[in-house]
């Protein structure tokens, strides 16, 4: 087994998660809030400090992971989360790997940020969430990003939701035909569609929006809360494993009737008990996003 690499985990110190109603009021995030502690029913977020994080890595044999910025609703809360990552990344460089976030609507303050973020260290960009951040992916300022995520080489992971799925905290519809568009418009960008693009894989059984798709890779963050452990085989075969990046979206409960804390541990049992050959796992464990990072 080669390098395994968690390219989708988020973290947060704990005088943010202590608290984070608390927290999400003092920096205007409410639908973060509503996400991670919602009022009408039981959370299923989990939270890890970095000792605990680093501990649950090196347990389940995580090589590297890779912080990803929440789709936070304000600029200044983007850069106080890419303040976080830069601080760990510099104290474990061999574990950590950080994307930034911004806010297009941010402008020039947005684009500033991510060559500040690039000097300190960063590789890519993401999550973004379109409909949470209150921008459609036809927004210019969002273009900009894109354009901007081109001439750095660096990759962008953006949320995808399903739009045929049971109602969930924080669901959002997002428009299935925008990814596709962003794709054809800009073939040099390096795409990544959380969640496995809201099961966009699937629409590449059309010759015509597979050529469209061929810069568009699929990360199965949150999988086990969406589908069971068939899509790992049917998504590869659709869209060969070149395609397909491992994620878990720790520190998430994605197994919320079998785990009461954060774990790596049930989701990398999954996908190796999924019926993928050992070389497409290799890829899809750790080779995949490895070359998506390489300049």
């Amino acid at each position: 087994m080669g390098l395994i690499i968690d390219a989708h985990i988020y973290l947060y110190p704990p005088t943010v998660f202590k608290e984070p109603r608390i927290w999400a009021q003092k920096w205007d995030e409410s639908h973060w809030a509503e996400c991670v502690d919602p009022l009408e029913k039981k959370s299923i977020q989990g939270w890890a400090d970095i000792d605990q994080l680093l501990r649950d890595m090196d347990s389940a044999g995580i090589d590297k992971a890779i912080l990803l910025g929440w789709y936070w609703q304000n600029e200044e809360t983007c850069e106080e989360q890419n303040r976080w990552y830069s601080e760990w990344i510099k104290i474990h460089p061999d574990r950590l790997i950080g994307f930034a976030n911004v806010h297009p609507a941010a402008g020039k303050r947005a684009l500033d940020e991510i060559h500040k973020c690039v000097e300190h260290g960063f590789v890519g960009l993401g999550e973004f969430h379109p409909q949470a951040q209150g921008f459609d992916l036809r927004n210019p300022d969002w273009l900009k990003v894109v354009e901007l995520s081109i001439d750095l080489n660096l990759p962008i992971n953006i949320h995808v939701t399903e739009p045929v799925g049971h109602k969930y905290t924080g669901r959002i519809e997002t428009p299935l035909a925008d990814y596709a568009w962003l794709a054809k418009k800009y073939p040099d960008a390096k795409i990544i569609l959380a969640h496995w693009g809201g099961l966009l894989p699937f629409y590449e059984l059309n010759p015509k929006i597979k050529e469209i798709m061929k810069n568009i890779f699929y990360d199965c963050a949150a999988s086990p809360l969406l589908y069971d452990c068939n899509i790992y085989r049917a998504a590869v075969d659709i869209v060969g494993p070149e395609k397909v990046i491992w994620a878990t979206d720790y520190p998430l409960l994605t197994y919320p009737n079998k785990d009461r804390q954060p774990s790596f541990q049930r989701a990398l049992n999954e996908i190796q008990s999924s019926g993928l050959k050992e070389n497409e796992l290799d890829l899809i464990l750790g080779e995949n996003i490895l070359k998506l990072l390489k300049k």
